[in-house]
């Protein structure tokens, strides 16, 4: 099946209240447990592939990893630009077949945020390709990404700058966190300021960035086997299940599969010092990565059976 665009996705998923899982990918391997998770949970999927992702792996490789991936599946799939941080940037990708890009001016001043969505707006409609911009800021810290402090997203501002930028979706903060390292006390989901941005903008897509859980069973297992990541706490699923049915049509996951990828290897080599065969850790990590994304279909986005 051909790459598509998320419009249909995200409409059905607002209608019948869950959201699409919007996986970060950045190898062989995370590629092949995210495509095998939603086989296995009839599932749609965005792949999302990062500024340091492109760079680390290069566009081309990941594409024809995705083009490998799609010729034995029939599930619908997306190709996403995360955080993408210039109009050059988002123009590689939408040239080079990415069926989404996401323009990242939420560090900007809020005219220059605009602007520069708007520009990233015609030149990837002219093609077929959809929008995400970011209005609001979140803490913590993701690739290029960083920010010491949150600054929560106004409702009345982001139906202004939705109808005056012409971006698809937009990513909104509301409490998520970039990063293992989310808060220090209990998280909080800024519920009502969700509620009231939908109400402005009825039927539009938003989108959770900062989303991931952090299971502790994770942390536990890779501090067991020589890691240092303690105090790692994330935003608890149930709040995330919650927020799916309230407007957010995408969430984003990054780090947890991170984790179970670097926990399962960590976990490998304890226990089989002697490997040095790549494919005897990485296939128990595959699985690892297959299993988190499992995970976060049936309980956080809720969109199992909806491909």
């Amino acid at each position: 099946m051909p790459l598509v665009g998320p419009k249909s996705m995200f409409e059905r998923a607002y209608k019948e209240g869950y959201a699409i899982g919007a996986f970060n990918v950045n190898n062989m391997e995370i590629v092949q447990g995210i495509m095998q998770a939603g086989a296995e949970e009839k599932a749609p999927l965005i792949l999302q592939v990062s500024a340091g992702a492109r760079k680390y792996a290069g566009q081309p490789y990941l594409m024809k990893l995705v083009e490998a991936a799609l010729q034995e599946s029939d599930l619908p799939v997306v190709v996403h630009l995360d955080h993408g941080p210039d109009f050059e940037l988002c123009k590689a990708c939408i040239d080079g077949g990415f069926t989404s890009v996401m323009i990242d001016g939420s560090h900007l001043p809020y005219e220059e945020n605009i602007a520069l969505t708007k520009k990233v707006v015609e030149y990837a409609h002219d093609r077929g390709v959809w929008v995400e911009a970011e209005l609001g800021k979140l803490a913590g810290v993701e690739e290029h990404v960083s920010s010491t402090h949150s600054v929560y997203t106004d409702p009345d501002q982001a139906a202004e700058f939705v109808q005056r930028s012409g971006c698809d979706s937009l990513a909104i903060a509301i409490g998520t966190s970039h990063g293992a390292y989310k808060f220090k006390g209990d998280a909080n989901l800024d519920f009502p300021r969700l509620e009231k941005i939908s109400t402005l903008l009825p039927g539009y897509p938003l989108v959770l960035h900062g989303a991931s859980s952090v299971p502790q069973e994770f942390v536990d297992m890779c501090n067991k086997y020589g890691g240092k990541v303690g105090g790692a706490k994330g935003v608890p699923e149930n709040l995330l299940r919650k927020a799916a049915g309230l407007g957010i049509c995408k969430i984003n996951v990054d780090t947890d599969i991170r984790l179970a990828l670097t926990a399962c290897i960590r976990k490998h080599f304890a226990e089989h010092p002697e490997d040095f065969d790549p494919r005897a850790y990485l296939k128990p990590a595959r699985e690892a990565v297959k299993l988190m994304v499992q995970r976060k279909i049936r309980d956080v986005m809720g969109c199992s059976g909806k491909a």
